[in-house]
């Protein structure tokens, strides 16, 4: 219910606003773009981890009005999950959870008609379509390894479950070069603040939080339809 309500006030005030301020014909534009994930999952009570590094690429869509305002809807795979460290042990463990995701998201642009700076700000829905590790120690006999870390906890390992459904915030900061009339390159950082969990939240499950975190830089390139 979160979720639909930040989707309904996001698209309502955004639409009141372009009817409101429209002075020009608005313009439709169509793209894609490509790039590199940095994921981590905030875990309660905590994993010690680094950043996972994964791959990010979809399509957009975005209207836009010339008084720097404007909207864009994405539909994007990305790869997100966390990379755990251990100390004085060779242990290696990182999960890759991979996901369709659609944000929706309100575009505010400044600057030339040649050079652009940009805001993006919104919410997103994913869902999860890919889920695996990659480890050099069998996560199923734990208990049975004299070398794993004793103060390092394994709980995350044996929950046969992850949610399919992913929800969250995001905002991004870029900039975009107008090549031609109708063609554009952008480059853009983005950061993802999931709402929702990885793993079931229940009074009864181990993790009472294990939320996404994610830092995405893209290259992109768009057309301008009209």
């Amino acid at each position: 219910m979160r979720l639909i309500s930040l989707i309904a006030i996001l698209c309502i005030g955004t639409f009141a606003s372009l009817n409101a301020q429209r002075t020009v014909e608005p313009h439709f534009y169509v793209g894609g773009k490509g790039g590199v994930s940095l994921a981590r999952t905030n875990f309660s009570p905590s994993v010690p981890q680094s950043f996972a590094i994964g791959k990010t690429a979809g399509v957009t869509f975005r209207y836009c009005e010339e008084n720097h305002f404007g909207v864009i809807c994405e539909l994007n795979f990305i790869e997100r999950g966390w990379k755990e460290t251990f100390e004085d042990t060779p242990h290696q463990y990182s999960r890759k959870l991979t996901y369709i995701q659609l944000p929706m998201l309100t575009h505010i642009f400044f600057g030339s008609k040649k050079a652009k700076g940009f805001f993006n700000l919104g919410p997103e829905i994913c869902v999860l379509i890919g889920d695996s590790h990659t480890t050099n120690f069998d996560v199923n006999n734990v208990e049975g390894d004299n070398t794993f870390p004793s103060t390092h906890r394994s709980e995350q390992y044996i929950i046969p479950d992850t949610k399919k459904f992913d929800y969250g915030i995001s905002a991004g900061l870029g900039f975009e070069l107008v090549m031609k009339s109708r063609h554009s390159i952008l480059m853009e950082g983005r950061f993802y603040y999931g709402l929702g969990n990885v793993f079931p939240d229940h009074k009864t499950d181990y993790f009472s939080a294990s939320s996404s975190m994610t830092i995405s830089v893209s290259l992109g390139y768009m057309f301008r339809l009209k």
